[in-house]
């Protein structure tokens, strides 16, 4: 039954009851009606894949569970945190600087929910081990769903944990090491870390930083000023700095732990100068942060009292796991707005049928189908297969900027009610947005492969996976298995004559190239995805996933665009759509 009032604007002389019906609010509850992981067949695939039937087995009331944990009150809590976000309280009656960022119980709520059920816990870990079921897999679904409830949440909880940690153990002083051992008693996913890089000047060019830490016996004395600090509100931040007499420039930067407390239990030296007015992600407190005469340790060996100008590189080799992060984040919202367009075309009809029975919105959304199908593949890929030193940047490339055109696309079929925040897809458009800035914007990225294939030749195990990806293909379909074959041979000779460019316009063609690579890996997983599925399951549909997004991103499609090619996504919309979603 309805739960409104029925007013006489509701009775006019050209309303109707069938007319009425179309705007029912009961018919609108979008994705949050859903379980997460009950209605998600590419996530059922996934992990019937990584974890085999019988981890499955094991896994499936465990995923049931964080899918109804994601989609209920954790998507509740994050709704009423975006809308009544942290504050902070700089001074105490007396005056004096406190310093305090207060969270609303929106969020404390989600957080002791998330932490005590997270699957990245270490006991839980052990125990999907034990079970047969890959740690990781569970790891990277829990995170999938998580992201499309709130990827601000996702910051909050894994910004850097184990960094700290993993420097912690390695370089701090053994009382500090203990202090940290309390700190993450709850796992890394706890919300007590925080990454504070960026100052005034940027966040990319890091040589320009300004803070400085001076010695102080077997401590530091850290200063400076950070411009954007997420997760502000934390114990253990992982601070850039120059020591005094460092060089000035990159390899001069070491990274640095302050904890809140000093080690006598005092408040250490941190201000929180104010917190951003951010246009989305309003469940991680960013602010700006002053350190002030703050207690500090050096993590990186200290031969010359400076550091030995390597602690920089030393992190940096712990990005691709945060920039993987950043990739599933984007994919969370991607999924979410797909999950949110399909409900909403669904039930939202006009010129006398449902938005998802009108050719236009079917093509529009068996695309959205796809290509969320193809980043997923990209992302999980990166995440399982760590080895793999390209997928991490091309995988953010691609998922980063496909969460927020997903999410463009989802208010574009909601017309004018996607505007509104009352409907749920201007907060994903407002989320998904950063993710296109966290750890490294597209340029940044590409410069990454750059470096990677340069110092690296981290291409050539990039398109030996390729290749091993595509022998993996179902047979029937060898159109689409000749024409990625032919796109991986293609890729090669652009590395070779990119090579040879000079560097400025080498620098200059280095994203067209990073799209390239992205769109031949995508086809060539999800063609591995398909004879899997063919030879497990005796299905197609990933071939037609396949077929559909290699047509898309790597055919040649003449002078008439491909206008008089057959539209499978029509012909098959019912295949793709049942394959994405469930009710």
């Amino acid at each position: 039954m309805a739960s409104y009032l029925v007013e006489p604007v509701d009775r006019l002389p050209f309303g109707t009851p069938d007319k009425s019906r179309r705007y029912a609010t009961e018919r609108y509850p979008g994705a949050a009606g859903l379980n997460w992981y009950g209605s998600d067949p590419t996530l059922h695939f996934l992990m019937r894949r990584h974890l085999g039937a019988g981890g499955l087995e094991w896994a499936a009331p465990h995923l049931e569970r964080a899918g109804a944990l994601m989609a209920g009150p954790i998507l509740a809590c994050a709704e009423e945190t975006d809308r009544n976000p942290p504050r902070l309280e700089r001074y105490d009656r007396w005056g004096r600087d406190v310093s305090r960022i207060v969270m609303p119980p929106s969020f404390e709520a989600a957080r002791s929910e998330l932490v005590a059920r997270s699957f990245t816990r270490p006991e839980f870990a052990r125990e999907a081990e034990e079970a047969g079921a890959d740690p990781a897999a569970m790891a990277a679904a829990w995170h999938y769903l998580l992201y499309q409830a709130d990827i601000g949440m996702g910051c909050a909880l894994g910004t850097g944990g184990d960094m700290v940690v993993l420097m912690a153990e390695a370089f701090a002083p053994e009382d500090v090491k203990e202090r940290v051992r309390e700190i993450f008693a709850d796992g890394m996913f706890s919300g007590e870390a925080a990454q504070m890089f960026t100052e005034r000047a940027g966040g990319s060019d890091l040589g320009a930083l300004e803070s400085t830490a001076t010695p102080d016996g077997d401590a530091w004395r850290l200063d400076g000023f950070k411009w954007f600090a997420s997760n502000a509100n934390g114990s253990a931040f992982v601070v850039l700095a120059k020591p005094e007499g460092a060089a000035d420039g990159v390899r001069g930067v070491s990274p640095f732990l302050v904890l809140r407390e000093r080690r006598d239990g005092s408040h250490n030296g941190i201000r929180i100068r104010r917190l951003k007015d951010k246009l989305g992600t309003r469940s991680v407190a960013s602010a700006e942060v002053e350190f002030a005469g703050a207690e500090a340790f050096l993590l990186a060996p200290d031969p010359r009292g400076t550091g030995d100008g390597k602690g920089l590189a030393r992190m940096m080799t712990l990005t691709n796991g945060a920039r993987l992060a950043i990739a599933m984040m984007g994919l969370g919202c991607a999924r979410r707005a797909l999950v949110e367009a399909i409900c909403y075309a669904r039930s939202r009809e006009a010129f006398g049928a449902a938005l998802i029975d009108q050719p236009l919105m079917r093509r529009k959304l068996a695309e959205l189908i796809v290509e969320v199908e193809a980043a997923q593949a990209l992302v999980f890929d990166g995440t399982l297969n760590p080895g793999l030193r390209l997928a991490p940047a091309l995988a953010k490339l691609r998922a980063a900027r496909l969460g927020v055109t997903a999410a463009s696309d989802a208010i574009e079929v909601h017309g004018g009610n996607g505007y509104i925040e009352q409907w749920p897809v201007a907060r994903i458009l407002r989320d998904a947005q950063v993710n296109t800035i966290w750890e490294g914007g597209d340029n940044i990225l590409c410069l990454d492969v750059r470096r990677a294939m340069l110092k690296e030749a981290a291409h050539e195990p990039f398109l030996d996976r390729l290749a091993e990806a595509v022998r993996q293909a179902p047979p029937g379909d060898e159109a689409t298995v000749s024409l990625v074959r032919s796109r991986i041979e293609d890729l090669r000779k652009a590395i070779t004559a990119w090579s040879g460019l000079d560097p400025v316009a080498a620098e200059a063609r280095l994203f067209a190239l990073a799209r390239f690579m992205c769109d031949v890996y995508a086809a060539a997983l999800l063609l591995e995805q398909a004879g899997w599925e063919r030879r497990e399951l005796g299905a197609d549909r990933k071939a037609l996933v396949a077929r559909l997004y290699a047509d898309a991103h790597l055919a040649d499609h003449g002078p008439l665009r491909g206008i008089d090619r057959p539209a499978e996504e029509l012909t098959r919309f019912d295949d793709l759509l049942a394959g994405a979603l469930t009710f």
